[in-house]
């Protein structure tokens, strides 16, 4: 397929690993996170880490939208449909993410709730107008990729004044959630952060484009490679990230110049500034409370705020005792690292969030087999992660 297939060469891909093989220094490991979901999916499907040296290592970050949605949320939706009687609608893998007292929305939605999976806020919109004595509400999710959509979507329930129509919106911001990372005490060590370089975004990088990033090399001292989703698009964005941190570089480089530009998409940037504002403080799973992380909808729109609509209340929940996925967001742990990976928590019956959408890194591992060995799960951790 023109345009794929020449980012999927297997032969160019080794040629790539030899040059970061030749040029890694043997005397220093080198450790780089990725934070975009695609990324952790793509070395995982096409076997990324294989093709690296030993002393490359790749950092699994927040970067699935769906993984670091707070329990406390997901609880606000369901109740929505259980309490408010309102038609709930969400994409597709928000549906399967645990929350409190063994729910999820598809559980919810087994029970009577009217909850409903669509593919756009345009959808949710469109079942506003046709069922409009119910109330119906957009559970929107996703760093900046999606935020748009929504916006555009609020603004136009605006013009046609639709009365029945509103968002419980849950949009997080990637910056502010690496500050956090490179802040975070759990991360440091002794007063440094264990990550060299971050591989940046593909798609929030079009909306934004790669100005943002230029904090992260300046204050932080710490190179950003923006890359594609393609194997050879990661491989070549590590290469760049190693001969930077050889030369003692801290500089933002695009590696995907085909899509992404210094200034970012400016016509999806416009209604986002128009119809959101930040959030002072914003829990994600796994890394807490993060200053400014996330995006609430102005005053002007205040009518199509599901959580003024509804008085809604934010109640914080403590993730399954047994479960890793808040250490494994933070890059602190790897999947294989918790004792329920591929026994107790599968893509079939997860227990943490990371299992759920194909962009999470325990799911990534897990359906591409990417890891050597299951270890056995004692009887104890089992019966805590079991309801």
């Amino acid at each position: 397929m023109k345009y794929i297939d020449e980012f999927r060469d297997g032969g160019i891909a080794r040629q790539i690993g030899a040059h970061i093989a030749t040029e890694a220094d043997p005397a220093r490991n080198y450790s780089f996170m990725e934070f975009c979901g695609g990324h952790t999916h793509a070395i995982s499907r096409y076997g990324v880490m294989e093709l690296l040296p030993a002393n490359v290592h790749m950092v699994h970050g927040p970067g699935c939208p769906v993984c670091v949605l707070p329990i406390g949320r997901i609880d606000q939706a369901i109740s929505l449909a259980l309490a408010q009687d309102a038609m709930v609608c969400t994409y597709g893998d928000t549906m399967r993410v645990p929350a409190s007292e063994s729910q999820s929305l598809i559980r919810a939605k087994a029970r009577g709730g009217d909850i409903r999976m669509v593919y756009s806020a345009a959808d949710a919109l469109a079942l506003a107008r046709q069922n409009p004595r119910r109330e119906v509400v957009f559970f929107a999710i996703g760093f900046e990729t999606t935020t748009p959509p929504t916006a555009l979507t609020i603004q136009l329930a605006h013009r046609e004044g639709l009365t029945n129509f509103s968002v419980l919106c849950c949009h997080v911001l990637t910056p502010s959630a690496i500050t956090h990372i490179l802040e975070s005490p759990e991360v440091r060590e002794f007063g440094t952060v264990p990550i060299d370089g971050f591989v940046g975004p593909a798609h929030v990088s079009i909306v934004i484009g790669s100005g943002p990033y230029e904090h992260f090399a300046e204050e932080y001292r710490k190179p950003v490679v923006i890359a594609g989703l393609e194997p050879l698009d990661v491989m070549q964005a590590i290469l760049m990230l190693v001969r930077q941190v050889n030369e003692g570089r801290a500089h933002v480089e695009n590696q995907f110049k085909r899509a992404v530009t210094s200034e970012g998409n400016l016509k999806a940037q416009a209604p986002v500034s128009e119809v959101f504002e930040l959030r002072p403080s914003f829990e994600w799973r796994g890394l807490g409370e993060v200053p400014y992380s996330a995006l609430k909808i102005r005053e002007a729109y205040a009518d199509f705020d599901a959580e003024r609509r509804f008085s809604l209340h934010y109640r914080p929940v403590a993730d399954n005792k047994a479960c890793e996925c808040g250490a494994i967001l933070r890059g602190v742990k790897k999947p294989t690292d918790c004792r329920i990976f591929g026994t107790v928590c599968t893509p079939e019956s997860p227990v943490g969030s990371c299992m759920v959408s194909s962009e999470g890194a325990c799911a990534a591992h897990y359906s591409y087999g990417r890891f050597r060995d299951i270890h056995v799960t004692s009887a104890t951790a089992i019966e805590e992660a079991l309801p």
